[in-house]
């Protein structure tokens, strides 16, 4: 009897077991059948011509620090990136931070930083109607703008990275270029729909598989984003250490990179 109860249990771990490897197994083959997707529908292609290997640094939503310890770091390079701007987190704070004040969007500014949008809620784009989205994306750049103190480009980055099928071709239509999370290089033919970005969390032990990205893309003369949100030296999940960052931006520099905005690569050689 207590060796049939032994048993019974024994079976039941190890179906639950393999039951929750083959669910694993079906979601990471439903994620990369739903990226492929993502990939192939909606593209609006532009050439990234031969003028690379670029590299941006962009900041999302964002932190403070992003701009009080990102910013000071870009500026000791002598070099600038692009932050994606979620008006409606002004003045608040979460587990990233305190999130920016108006005086850190003016600093930036100054700096010759890009501010590009993020919707103005910081709203996914899953789980509403898109009509809802879409007027939270153009809430987002119209409360860049009707500041009055500086433009808001005409860049995008979708809140959380989640882009679906119809928002990635009605917001395309909107917008010069919409940036996502998954990873990899753009060009030689960029998806203006969805960039391609690659996050920088953590602290210095990514730093050589970061190195090992930077290394492609100077081979491929294509176009490598990172992305992050709080700068410091306990970050959050989502954000990365001073250090990372410092060294990342030494090494793109070193590598002979055109570290600009998003914006100025998209527009280099045109004006």
């Amino acid at each position: 009897m207590r060796a049939n109860s032994q048993h019974s249990r024994q079976k039941a771990a190890y179906l639950s077991e393999h039951t929750l490897s083959g669910f694993l197994k079906t979601r990471r083959k439903f994620s990369a059948a739903l990226r492929c997707l993502l990939y192939s529908a909606h593209r609006r292609v532009a050439p990234l011509g031969n003028a690379g290997p670029f590299v941006s640094f962009s900041f999302d939503d964002f932190p403070r620090t992003a701009y009080t310890v990102g910013g000071s770091i870009l500026r000791s390079f002598g070099v600038r990136g692009t932050y994606y701007v979620a008006m409606g987190l002004m003045n608040t704070s979460n587990a990233l931070g305190d999130q920016f004040h108006m005086e850190d969007l003016c600093l930036a500014a100054k700096d010759g930083h890009e501010l590009a949008s993020h919707t103005f809620g910081h709203t996914s784009s899953h789980g509403i109607p898109l009509s809802r989205f879409l007027e939270d994306v153009r809430k987002g750049r119209r409360a860049i703008t009707e500041t009055g103190s500086f433009p808001a480009t005409a860049n995008f980055a979708y809140p959380r990275g989640e882009v679906t099928l119809s928002a990635k071709q009605a917001v395309g239509r909107e917008m010069l270029s919409c940036r996502g999370i998954y990873g990899g290089f753009n060009g030689p033919l960029v998806d203006l729909n969805l960039l391609r970005a690659n996050s920088l969390y953590g602290d210095i032990d990514r730093l050589n598989t970061v190195e090992r990205l930077l290394r492609e893309n100077q081979s491929r003369k294509s176009w490598l984003i990172f992305y992050t949100h709080d700068v410091r030296f306990n970050p959050s999940p989502y954000g990365c250490t001073p250090e990372f960052l410092e060294s990342v931006v030494h090494l793109a520099v070193k590598g002979g990179a055109k570290v600009l905005p998003v914006a100025e690569v998209l527009t280099y050689g045109s004006t």
